[in-house]
């Protein structure tokens, strides 16, 4: 049964403020802007911690010794 469906039985049965009820309650307006809000909130967190760990010492410093390995060993 579809949403429209069950608001014209809402509507048959318990007149125009249940269905406008309905209709309220099922909207997904906006919905999407927030999830596109926290999506970017959530992108720009990880770009944020991403940016902290790749310009750290740690890193830079692992990937020369794995490279520096590499180039050294032999075959």
């Amino acid at each position: 049964m579809t949403e429209w469906q069950t608001v014209r039985q809402l509507r048959a049965v318990n007149g125009e403020i249940g269905a406008r009820l309905l209709r309220a309650w099922a909207a997904d307006e906006g919905m999407s802007t927030v999830e596109y809000a926290i999506g970017t909130i959530a992108a720009a967190a990880f770009g944020a911690v991403l940016y902290t760990v790749v310009t750290g010492e740690s890193i830079p410093d692992a990937l020369t010794g794995i490279i520096e390995k590499a180039l050294n060993t032999s075959v």
